[in-house]
């Protein structure tokens, strides 16, 4: 690990002023991911600024919806009676990522900025890795990709965004508010992640002295939802894939409005509008789930080891809206 200076922020703009101008600072929150690529010799900050005992620790209604400020643990909100009535998928997508340890440190912020678990950009002895050395290669193309991404890849980067509460918040079409010296301004999850072009190692839209402030989730809809995550262990693994689905049906048990999120399969959490919209008007079966399921993965270019995660993303797609919209046996 290279030496580096620490600060503790006192205040959010003490924090923002704190950053500087220098790419090579950056904010912590929980460190549960910094620390870790740190460790490994993947990232190399300069300085690091504090900001986890900053007072953006709540949760509360906003307008329609709801506000969960930046600093608020993982654990707090899967625990929150606001987020439990309004927004259970997210409690539930929580609830199914890292352990109850890490959840107790990691911050809601630092968890949409986690990044990918590739084995090569984890280990810095493989030189060929566009996200820690652009122009490099990418050794996962040719390599054991069986975790890695089957939508929205290119030559320059196969990996998959590890974040399950990501994939909640996508289906729940959340505004991520950010703030800096030069102002504030509100992205929607839709345009956070970029996907990696040419451009693997710049992984979201946020700029250099942006802090994530608070996550705001319109107002609810439907009564039914649900988060599934397939992997290859029960507790403490990462999605081969993953879906956070919420559905809401109308009075004569149609479907109303459909929402669907893809994750362990992109750079980002996956989501096809038109695969929500085919839903709309149709009955909540198997047929109805399984045209959804195929628009949605349509396009998917699996590699080597991992193209049993076409196949098991669809499926996974119609078991969670089954389950979301009351229908388990379809």
């Amino acid at each position: 690990m290279n030496a580096f200076t620490y600060k503790r922020a006192t205040s959010v703009d003490d924090a923002l002023i704190s950053i500087g101008a220098p790419p090579d600072s950056k904010f912590i929150g929980g460190g549960t991911n910094l620390i870790d690529l740190m460790k490994m010799g993947v990232e190399h900050p300069a300085n690091l600024i504090d900001v986890s005992r900053l007072p953006l620790t709540n949760i509360e209604p906003h307008g329609d919806g709801t506000r969960i400020e930046g600093m608020v643990r993982n654990s707090a909100v899967v625990n929150h009676p606001l987020i439990l009535e309004r927004y259970p998928v997210l409690a539930m997508a929580i609830l199914a990522g890292a352990s109850p340890q890490i959840r107790n440190m990691a911050t809601v912020a630092g968890n949409l900025l986690q990044r990918t678990r590739c084995f090569y950009f984890y280990d810095p002895s493989y030189r060929e890795c566009n996200k820690r050395n652009p122009e490099s290669g990418c050794a996962a193309v040719a390599g054991f990709n069986r975790i890695h991404a089957i939508l929205g890849t290119s030559e320059h980067c196969i990996a998959s965004h590890p974040s399950d509460m990501a994939v909640a918040l996508a289906a729940l079409e959340a505004m991520v508010q950010v703030k800096s010296v030069r102002g504030e301004r509100s992205i929607s999850m839709a345009d956070f992640y970029r996907l990696p072009g040419n451009t693997p190692q710049v992984e979201t839209t946020l700029q250099h002295g942006e802090l994530i402030t608070s996550i705001d989730l319109p107002a609810p809809f439907g009564k039914g939802s649900h988060y599934l995550k397939v992997r290859d262990r029960n507790s403490y693994a990462f999605a081969l894939v993953s879906v956070a689905a919420v559905v809401e049906l109308d009075e004569s048990k149609r479907i109303r409005k459909a929402r669907i999120a893809l994750g362990g399969v992109a750079a980002r959490p996956w989501r096809v509008p038109e695969a929500e919209h085919i839903m709309i008007g149709k009955e909540p079966n198997e047929a109805t789930f399984k045209q959804a399921a195929y628009v949605l993965v349509q396009g998917a270019k699996p590699h080597r080891y991992n193209g049993f995660k076409v196949e098991l993303a669809r499926r996974s797609v119609v078991r969670a809206l089954s389950i979301a919209s009351g229908n388990s046996n379809a």
